[in-house]
């Protein structure tokens, strides 16, 4: 689950690592208000306006509306009404949003931290995350903080420094201080950044988190280190022991169709092709997905109904599939384990009946128990759905619904 940065940099506070101070704002009104409480908290009269949005490349990003950019600078109290007003409301467009953007619901008023001093400000890169292959988190930091460590992982992949943490013993106060050195730190800068890689990785584990990205890392002119930004990815499956993570959520901001899916029970990712797909395991989804492509089509869409399939799964499912436009046929792909074949198809008819007219043909491939029963019971239903039995059978009947 992702939340916003103003979310993540108060989860990241909670466990001590500094952060550049904000307040969230849905008005202009709000904007100003929480610009004078900074300035009475911290001092700053310079304030960084922030659209908040689930979606990276803010900076470079456009308001469509206003051609404001996603991310701006007030250099003075009076002029962040109009600057939030040009982002509240808009819809931001970046380079991870596509051309859609996304609709600005709130901003975040934040102090300026590039403040002169006895050095130059510097940014520094970041990240706490899963290594799979190595079953170890992995710290990844940079010196070219600001970019996207992909450009940088391409252009200087020297410049990628990583140190591995066995989760079994967690990280050691050597490892953190190896990071700060391979960043050229020193000094009191030095100590910062090993107390803020340990305060980042303890929030890292007590939130249950599958990846924390701070970039840029801010050492100050006077030698603060802190984020300015942060994205935290928690994970959906620890959520039940983080009830205050989880209502975190931002349901504004998720595929309205992932959101239906949801409350359903359902796995639901939308794609960009032809072919609705319905299945029961995410892996039997997977080869269903290959075999679409091979017939000629393009995956509409990756749907899980679970184990217990039935008419009301199946039902939603279909409702969910059919208010994508692109789709001309879908395809269910059902392995009667948990479930026999014959209760799925009498569930498949009973949910076309409830919906009515389908105006896309539909096949449904069943294997397992009871699967010839079940391709009977689709057969002689009179509906406008064919069954299949086998994979280049279910493959050839796609092929033909698309063409």
């Amino acid at each position: 689950m992702n939340i916003h940065e103003y979310q993540a940099k108060e989860l990241l506070k909670g466990y001590g690592v500094r952060i550049q101070e904000g307040i969230v704002a849905d008005t202009p009104e709000a904007a100003l208000e929480a610009a004078k409480k900074l300035n009475a908290e911290t001092g700053t009269s310079w304030y960084v306006i922030k659209a908040q949005i689930h979606a990276g490349g803010r900076g470079k990003g456009k308001v469509k509306e206003t051609d404001s950019n996603g991310v701006v600078l007030a250099k003075k109290l009076e002029d962040v009404p109009e600057k939030a007003k040009n982002i509240l409301g808009g819809t931001l467009v970046t380079i991870q949003t596509g051309a859609e953007g996304k609709k600005v619901n709130k901003i975040l008023v934040a102090e300026d931290v590039y403040y002169p001093g006895a050095s130059e400000p510097k940014e520094y890169y970041l990240s706490i995350l899963l290594d799979r292959a190595k079953g170890s988190n992995v710290i990844m930091a940079s010196t070219e903080g600001g970019m996207d460590i992909e450009e940088v992982a391409e252009k200087h992949p020297e410049k990628i420094i990583k140190e591995w943490v066995d989760p079994k013993i967690g990280l050691q106060g050597f490892q953190a201080r190896k990071v700060a050195f391979k960043l050229g730190l020193e000094g009191n800068a030095f100590k910062e950044m090993v107390k803020f890689i340990t305060s980042l990785y303890n929030a890292y584990i007590g939130s249950d988190a599958s990846q924390f990205e701070i970039n840029p890392v801010l050492k100050t002119s006077d030698d603060k280190i802190l984020a300015v930004d942060a994205k935290v990815n928690l994970d959906d499956n620890a959520l039940y022991r983080h009830k205050d993570l989880a209502d975190l959520r931002d349901l504004a901001e998720e595929d309205p169709l992932e959101v239906e899916a949801g409350k359903s029970g359902l796995n639901y990712v939308k794609l960009d092709g032809n072919v609705g797909c319905m299945v029961n395991g995410a892996g039997l989804a997977m080869a269903t997905m290959d075999m679409i492509k091979l017939s000629g089509g393009e995956p509409a869409n990756f749907l899980d109904v679970g184990g217990g399939a039935n008419a009301t799964t199946v039902e939603a499912g279909f409702r969910i599939i059919l208010q994508d436009p692109n789709v001309k046929a879908i395809l269910i792909n059902v392995f009667g384990g948990i479930v026999r074949c014959d209760r799925i198809a009498n569930g498949v008819v009973e949910a076309y009946k409830s919906i009515g007219n389908i105006p896309v043909p539909i096949i449904v491939r069943l294997q397992g128990t009871n699967a010839e029963e079940g391709a009977r019971i689709i057969d002689e239903s009179g509906l406008k759905v064919s069954s299949a039995i086998t994979l280049k059978e279910a493959a050839e009947k796609v092929r033909a619904a698309i063409s």
